[in-house]
């Protein structure tokens, strides 16, 4: 079970139903009725691609010998499976694979069933796992949107139009919270990783620019990830619950000083890795408990 579990990542698992959890909040605030087996597909969906991309990509990094560079973190490295047993490669691919047809046919029930305007989100999702680590980790501003893409409007938006039938406004605001912190969260695991990426063809942010200005970067999306809070209220629609989320922000301002302090040393780094997460699983979920207390 090891070189299955090793390479689906199962502790970084929790992200996707945080996501999840958001897109039912912005559902239940329309007024929509939550059918509860609806949910749980969703769930048994978006985990099943989550375990997607993270099999193929560590069986692509240990064909490429990137995870033999690496030195791992907990958040970075990979899962080290593979290296203790290369011939069990096999089983991370297909992991991968059988994960990926089964979120194809969750989604294509959902487009038959609830509507064929939710396919666009469907195929892009697919790209997105299919292509990340071939091609969209040598592409650096397509590495750095990608991942916020992939967990904020595709899986929020998609969540909202099962349970509701329909995209709204709120839906949309609500999925770029999500969207900047698990942009910000795939950025900043990049860091220890650079040289080691570097060799083998990858090319992003920071490669390209530097730890210590994407750093910078790092700030600004977090910074931008509570800035829908203020203007789904301003608009109206958002009540004054969803700043439940800005509790965050103490951990969020000690971890933004600590990533640009210590943006070239990773063994001090390491701890602002694991505060980072805290952000990006906590924020949105007491966002969506705020959205859920008012509705």
């Amino acid at each position: 079970m090891r070189y299955i579990l090793g390479p689906m990542k199962v502790p970084f698992l929790i992200l996707t139903p945080m996501c999840i959890l958001v897109g039912i909040s912005t559902a239940m605030w329309s007024g929509a009725r939550i059918d509860i087996l609806s949910v749980v597909l969703i769930i048994i969906g978006a985990v099943c691609a989550h375990i997607s991309v993270n099999a193929l990509n560590e069986y692509c990094d240990f064909k490429s010998g990137l995870d033999f560079k690496t030195q791992r973190t907990p958040f970075s490295g990979g899962s080290g499976a593979l290296q203790e047993r290369p011939d069990k490669a096999g089983w991370a691919l297909a992991t991968g694979v059988v994960s990926l047809v089964l979120c194809f046919t969750i989604g294509m029930y959902f487009v038959f069933t609830v509507g064929v305007l939710l396919l666009p989100l469907g195929l892009l999702g697919m790209a997105l796992i299919v292509f990340y680590t071939q091609w969209i980790t040598k592409k650096p501003i397509v590495c750095l949107i990608a991942p916020g893409l992939a967990f904020g409007p595709l899986m929020v938006l998609g969540t909202h139009f099962v349970l509701t039938g329909s995209y709204s406004l709120t839906a949309l605001l609500a999925s770029l919270i999500p969207g900047f912190l698990v942009s910000d969260l795939l950025l900043l695991n990049q860091f220890p990783d650079v040289e080691a990426d570097e060799t083998v063809g990858r090319r992003h942010l920071p490669i390209l620019l530097g730890r210590r200005n994407v750093a910078r970067i790092y700030i600004l999306f977090l910074a931008a990830s509570y800035f829908p809070l203020f203007l789904g209220y301003a608009l109206g629609v958002f009540p004054v619950h969803v700043f439940f989320a800005l509790a965050t922000t103490v951990i969020a301002v000690q971890t933004a000083r600590g990533v640009l302090r210590y943006s070239e040393e990773m063994k001090s780094l390491v701890p602002y890795l694991g505060r980072n997460v805290i952000i990006d699983l906590a924020t949105p979920a007491l966002f969506a408990i705020g959205l859920m207390i008012a509705s």
